[in-house]
């Protein structure tokens, strides 16, 4: 072989791989200018904690039609309507209900489902008007980038719970096998979220983590899910009557103190409330950061 045509296969190789890395899976933008984080009073950790100037004026009653309840219809796309199924599972031996809002095949990319807290159900994750319309988002960028969302009903006892969601993952694995899953936990239904890091396999079944507004659990850094470097985002408002912020905070501190450059990052929304996490997390953004942590686990 010779030198020149050595060189021709070399540049071609890489080539290769730079255009494999180029086309690796992404959310593609999507409303991003209306959902995009408020301005940074705080950055530590070269960016890992960030606290977020939210306002209840702007961020809520400015945005808001009628505060809390119908967001401005710019928010809101009505896409996903078209594929949106109420489903039943037989898990941890009854039938549960949940919405799915794609269709899971060999070609589905990315699951993301959300949990919700005490006294919601499968409803609250799929509300187009409320929370911002950031769950009307979520499920746009699920639909448009060859995703599916789930948003199950979930007995809240935190093993029975587990169980649930441990069977509904592995019900939605054999259809979207190719697919990372991404799961978001909000308030009590966190508890949820610790028991999946926490239980056996859990670490091959699960490649992003949210704690939204939710409880702490220190057996997060002794789980499976940490063992594998499973990114992980906490979000929080600093003024949350349910569950401190500085809680959360601890334990994020805690994992980087454990391993330096563990892949977690805190969001607190300055004077924010229990249900802002929700309102305010740029899902598009922190999914993408999770999907490229990832790729770069499975890759070394």
């Amino acid at each position: 072989m010779s030198i020149a045509f050595a060189q021709m296969i070399a540049v071609g190789l890489i080539f290769l791989a730079s255009g494999a890395h180029a086309q690796s899976y992404e959310l593609k933008p999507f409303k991003d200018e209306l959902f995009t984080y408020p301005p940074v009073l705080e950055k530590a950790m070269g960016g890992a904690f960030l606290r977020l100037d939210y306002q209840i004026q702007r961020d809520l009653r400015d945005r808001d039609d009628v505060p809390e309840k119908k967001v401005q219809a710019r928010y809101v796309s009505s896409r996903p309507s078209w594929y949106v199924r109420d489903q039943s599972a037989e898990l941890a031996g009854q039938r549960r209900k949940h919405v799915r809002v794609g269709s899971p095949s060999d070609k589905t990319k990315l699951v993301v489902l959300y949990i919700h807290g005490k006294g919601g159900n499968r409803k609250q994750g799929t509300a187009n008007w409320t929370f911002g319309g950031n769950f009307n988002r979520l499920k746009n960028l699920m639909v448009r980038n060859n995703g599916v969302y789930l948003s199950p009903d979930v007995w809240l006892d935190a093993s029975t719970g587990t169980q649930e969601i441990r069977e509904l993952i592995a019900l939605y694995r054999k259809r979207a096998t190719n697919a990372k899953f991404i799961i978001a936990c909000g308030s009590m239904g966190t508890l949820v979220c610790y028991g999946l890091a926490d239980s056996s396999g859990s670490a091959g079944q699960i490649d992003g983590l949210f704690f939204l507004g939710g409880a702490t659990d220190e057996r997060l850094l002794r789980s499976q899910a940490v063992g594998a470097g499973v990114p992980i985002v906490f979000g929080h408002g600093s003024a949350d009557p349910v569950y401190a912020w500085q809680q959360q905070a601890s334990l994020f501190k805690a994992l980087r103190r454990q391993q330096a450059n563990y892949p977690v990052r805190f969001r607190l929304f300055e004077s924010g409330s229990h249900g802002t996490p929700l309102r305010m997390i740029d899902w598009r953004e922190e999914i993408n950061w999770m999907l490229q942590v990832r790729e770069k686990t499975i890759a070394q």
